[in-house]
């Protein structure tokens, strides 16, 4: 959202202490605690009578009634035309998408209750500035959780999306030097470094390998040759890699000898499927907080993608109030709905999130069947989180296989140069919808590619 002359400018205006901030978005203009919203628990949800109570460690009270088990809701082709308009829009009505990542499932049911209430409630007004909030709140309490990190909420700060606030983070934390990007990257944030006035040096993962992994090595002569930033990506997309507490120690340790920064998009930290290593949040491991910031959000895994509301972890005090003396133009744009879609993410949607990751890690197994069978030769990368599968094509002799696919499949699928220019034969495959669809897509491309 642009300033306008109405507005103040000055974010010194609207802080206020510690505690004041929480509730202004749900207790103030959103969704007052005087109003609860009926049914929210029990839409489009199956109720199973086990005799289980919710996890003790959700941090809710024991409930004598069946405990309820969300169901995963799929939507139709022609819902998807209209939520999605970049994903299912932008495609001719034949193809099937399995490119942008998102998700073709129906919002959470709190998720969407809290936004019908604060729409009806006419919340449409410029969100506070305060640091912390309910919002700060949400997320810490979220945070210990699922990964067993203990944030303070004020050292939670808005912002637009996690690529906003990496370029946030670069343009006003790191040093003028080169920004480290790991290769293949998130093709937004490949020119972010050149966006914010920085060389961008690649750490390139052999494609060759059986698990992609940070050379650190590599790392280290980057470091030593003037680079002064690592944008980290875990889990990574587009390899799917949920990166192991040695690694990440690995890591910071590289960065600590150079005197270098880390900011480390940790968007996909949600999605860690079955099997999997636990994510272990970067500000978590010790030695940290004075050289990096993380940039979370709640969207890939709730599909809130386009409400617009993430968040900056800035655990440093000087960290901290540079970030939230940042003039407006240049942190601005995040939503209030984005922010009551937030909060009710992080506050009453873990029993759906576990159904999700179930719902996806079963996409998963059954892409790896399909694959056996139709495309015997397709090598996919192990996908430990995040639904965005990285699959090698090469053995099937086309240099952009996601042509081919949507040329002859009439499926579309990212290429894989947008994640490594000049990279042949890869494609990255969205696996967030339903068995019949993968299923189908699948299909198609193995008749494409054959």
């Amino acid at each position: 959202m642009a300033a306008d002359a109405d507005r103040p400018d000055d974010r010194g205006q609207h802080r206020r202490g510690p505690r004041a901030a929480v509730g202004a978005v749900r207790g103030g203009v959103g969704r007052g605690r005087d109003r609860p919203l009926p049914g929210r628990a029990v839409d489009r949800t199956v109720a199973r009578h086990d005799g289980r109570d919710p996890p003790a460690d959700r941090g809710r009270a024991s409930l004598s009634r069946p405990r309820v088990v969300p169901v995963i809701v799929d939507r139709t082709d022609e819902e998807l035309r209209y939520a999605l308009p970049c994903k299912w829009g932008l495609v001719d009505d034949d193809v099937l998408p399995a490119w942008v990542a998102e998700s073709d499932y129906a919002w959470a049911p709190p998720i969407a209750a809290a936004l019908a209430d604060a729409v009806a409630r006419g919340l449409t007004g410029y969100p506070p500035f305060d640091e912390g909030g309910e919002l700060g709140a949400a997320y810490a309490g979220f945070a210990a959780r699922q990964f067993g990190h203990k944030i303070d909420p004020l050292d939670v700060i808005p912002t637009a999306d996690v690529t906003a606030g990496v370029r946030l983070a670069l343009d006003l934390l790191s040093d003028h030097g080169p920004v480290v990007m790991p290769i293949p990257g998130y093709p937004p944030q490949l020119s972010i470094a050149q966006i914010t006035g920085r060389q961008r040096v690649d750490l390139v993962v052999d494609p060759d390998a059986e698990r992609a992994e940070i050379d650190l090595d590599h790392l280290d002569r980057l470091f030593a040759d003037g680079a002064r930033t690592l944008l980290l990506t875990q889990p990574h997309n587009p390899w799917g890699r949920v990166f192991t507490r040695a690694e990440l120690e690995g890591i910071r340790d590289v960065v600590v000898r150079h005197g270098a920064r880390v900011v480390s998009d940790e968007i996909h930290a949600p999605l860690v499927l079955a099997g999997s290593p636990q994510h272990v949040p970067y500000l978590s491991l010790e030695g940290t907080a004075d050289h990096a910031v993380a940039i979370v959000a709640g969207s890939k895994a709730f599909n809130t993608q386009g409400l617009k509301c993430a968040q900056i972890i800035a655990p440093d005090p000087a960290t901290r109030d540079l970030l939230l003396a940042v003039p407006m133009a240049r942190n601005d744009s995040w939503s209030p709905l984005g922010v009551v879609a937030a909060i009710a993410a992080y506050t009453e949607c873990d029993d759906w999130l576990d159904a999700l990751r179930a719902r996806l890690s079963d996409q998963r197994d059954l892409l790896a069947e399909l694959l056996a069978e139709h495309l015997p030769d397709a090598r996919m990368r192990p996908l430990e989180a995040t639904y965005l599968a990285w699959i090698d094509l090469r053995a099937y002799g086309h240099d952009d296989p996601s042509a081919v696919a949507l040329e002859h499949g009439r499926v579309r699928v990212n290429p894989g140069h947008d994640f490594h220019e000049g990279l042949p034969g890869h494609v990255r495959l969205n696996i967030a919808t339903n068995a019949e669809r993968l299923t189908e897509i699948v299909r198609r491309m193995a008749k494409a590619l054959a």
